[in-house]
């Protein structure tokens, strides 16, 4: 499509050093187009990255269908959960205890956690607990009065292994005195870190029985959760799940994450929108600089076509010297941000060490390292959209050096 005579002269334009300020916005160009590819690259891997990890680490405390009852729980919950393991794509249901408490320790500090009562044999079958024990062990959590806390819930606190808190319930007991907190002493049997702050910061788990008798639920269970084969796509799971257990609600971990979900979802199209511009703004200097060359080669066109050249070698000629800018700028823009991506987390601490401050506070991004997650198709978006804008920028004044008269040119010189 492109001779070696029109690569050369191209290739001349781009080099030649008269035109000084026409080089400076050629490669102030090409910097914008390769900062725009590789932020644009490294933040939607950052924001897929992060969706991911709170995804997996949702899922993986949590079940991917809930079933729930009346305010009172769920009576007779093993004859349901039998009825739920009936269902197609459920691998297993386990019963829950869930309330709210306030957790003491002996030094006097407290702090809110979120109490979950589930068996010794559930509990082993949750990978990120079972795998992220940092002290302790589940073998200790069989006894009644056994309790295993979030690693930086234990640290708030100031407990270790074999210490004990205390549990105060928000609702109080009538007594001859009044009513007075209800409070029960627990031993820490292990401590776990699943890296996502809003776990190991506020959640304890007990053993069912003794998570019954604490919030007063007898032979009762807060909700029953299923886990399934594909949990991206519940519905069907789910819909067959509401006719076995008839009388409950039902509902998947999307309900009670929807909000969460969809404004990360929100401030991801932005993100892209708002990157994007970058790239434009780039693409827009390739069409003034062009511009600016057609303008200052009128001359060396008008020899080219008295000499035989046609319309289509000098718009080639041209769109060659604008899309170099392009590509190369893409090109470097997808392995700048290729490679951070796929780095992001020692780049991190790098810096973070550096400099001597928290780039990522676990408090308030919940996790604890940064993710990403690179996307192939999402990058191949971004580049081909880079690509497009870029040829796109060039094809105007490549136009306009082809519409380029001799005759008018020569006369006026």
């Amino acid at each position: 499509m492109f001779n070696a005579l029109e690569w050369g002269i191209a290739a001349r334009y781009l080099r030649a050093r008269r035109e000084g300020f026409i080089s400076v916005i050629a490669w102030l160009s090409l910097i914008g187009i390769a900062l725009g590819v590789a932020t644009l690259i490294i933040v939607m891997s950052v924001m897929n990255g992060f969706r991911a990890e709170l995804v997996e680490r949702i899922l993986g405390i949590g079940g991917h269908v809930i079933v729930r009852g009346t305010t009172a729980g769920i009576p007779n919950f093993d004859e349901e959960i039998a009825r739920i393991r009936g269902v197609p794509d459920v691998v297993r249901a386990l019963p829950i205890v869930e309330g709210r408490v306030m957790v003491m320790s002996a030094n006097g500090t407290a702090s809110g956690a979120l109490v979950r009562g589930v068996r010794l044999a559930d509990l082993r079958q949750m990978p990120l607990i079972n795998e992220g024990v940092v002290s302790g062990s589940l073998d200790a959590f069989g006894p009644p009065d056994s309790v295993v806390l979030g690693d930086r819930l234990a640290l708030n606190l100031g407990v270790r292994v074999g210490d004990t808190v205390t549990f105060v319930a928000p609702e109080t007991t009538p007594t001859p005195m009044g009513n007075v907190p209800r409070m029960k002493g627990y031993k820490v049997a292990a401590t776990f870190d699943i890296g996502m702050y809003e776990y190991d910061s506020a959640l304890a788990f007990l053993p069912l029985e003794a998570a019954q008798v604490f919030f007063r639920l007898a032979d009762r269970v807060s909700a029953i959760e299923a886990i399934v084969t594909d949990p991206e796509q519940p519905d069907t799971v789910r819909a067959a799940i509401r006719q076995a257990v008839p009388g409950l609600r039902v509902f998947d971990w999307r309900d009670s994450n929807t909000q969460f979900f969809n404004a990360l979802e929100v401030e991801r199209n932005v993100m892209f929108l708002i990157l994007t511009l970058i790239i434009l703004v780039a693409a827009l200097n390739v069409i003034s600089g062009l511009i600016m060359l057609v303008k200052e080669k009128r001359g060396a066109i008008a020899i080219m076509r008295t000499m035989g050249a046609s319309r289509g070698i000098i718009l080639r000629v041209f769109f060659l010297a604008g899309a170099s800018v392009g590509v190369i700028g893409t090109l470097a823009g997808f392995v700048l941000g290729l490679s951070f991506a796929l780095n992001i987390e020692t780049i991190r601490q790098w810096i973070e060490s550096l400099t001597g401050t928290n780039l990522f506070a676990a408090e308030i991004y919940f996790l604890s390292t940064l993710p990403a997650k690179v996307d192939p198709s999402e990058v191949a978006l971004v580049t081909g959209m880079a690509l497009a804008l870029s040829f796109l920028a060039t094809l105007y004044p490549s136009w306009r050096a082809a519409r380029t008269d001799p005759v008018e040119v020569l006369r006026s010189e």
